[in-house]
């Protein structure tokens, strides 16, 4: 039965996909906060499809250390579904991701037309200040921006391998705060494969890091926070999982 359920969702994952990035279409003539509304829309279907289908609840905790200013929100990379959730939370984000997802039908047209900031994970310095340059203009426009310190989806309870290049760069660069969000997704949505198993995915946003900390204070301390709290998730989520699966 999950593997059925698995396999319905993905149909619901990338149909939806098509139905939308199609009905929106003219959204690519008009200002990029239309898109971002499209893009908010599906991020909702895909959190429906995963309660419908999949029995798979999804919590945003934390929205109390929002903010209307640009920030920058760091966090856990479990799967797909981390770059659609700061759509439902923030208005107008600005994601760093990997080029090749330019490339796609409908996801690559769309992170053009929102203008989100590709980059090529195997880059040299010039793609860093690249990034960092594109980032400064996000921030001006007062947009924040979320990274993946670690760089690539991992699944839950890895040795963490944060990468400190970017994230510095960011820090040193822009001069704002840095919001962790930890997450306990690939329990129920590995960042491989197409199963996906009932449970309860939780982000939860944690209280800002101030700016100004060097890159030795803030590497330790971004770590710590986001991994002590993605853990405690993780048990939370496998104790619910336990309860469902028997």
């Amino acid at each position: 039965m999950t593997a059925l359920r698995s396999y319905l969702f993905v149909a619901w994952l990338y149909g939806w996909m098509a139905i939308c990035g199609l009905l929106y279409l003219p959204t690519m003539l008009l200002p990029r906060v239309a898109a971002q509304r499209c893009i908010r829309l599906y991020a909702h279907i895909i959190r429906l499809g995963l309660k419908l289908i999949c029995n798979i609840d999804t919590e945003i905790r934390g929205r109390e250390n929002l903010t209307n200013e640009p920030v920058i929100y760091a966090g856990k990379h479990h799967c797909m579904l981390d770059i659609f959730i700061p759509f439902i939370v923030c208005n107008d984000p600005a994601i760093i991701l990997k080029k090749e997802l330019l490339f796609y039908p409908f996801l690559g047209w769309y992170a053009l037309k929102t203008q989100m900031i590709p980059i090529d994970r195997a880059g040299t310095s010039k793609t860093l200040k690249t990034m960092v340059a594109a980032a400064k203009k996000r921030a001006a426009q007062g947009r924040s921006l979320i990274i993946f310190p670690e760089g690539t989806r991992t699944a839950p309870g890895a040795e963490p391998a944060y990468q400190p290049a970017g994230i510095s760069a960011f820090n040193k660069a822009l001069d704002l705060p840095i919001v962790p969000v930890a997450t306990n997704a690939g329990l129920c949505w590995p960042a491989k494969g197409t199963r996906r198993t009932a449970g309860k995915i939780v982000y939860e946003i944690l209280p800002a890091i101030p700016p100004g900390l060097d890159r030795k204070a803030l590497m330790p301390r971004l770590e710590a926070e986001l991994e002590t709290a993605s853990n405690r998730l993780l048990e939370e989520g496998r104790a619910v999982q336990k309860e469902i699966l028997g």
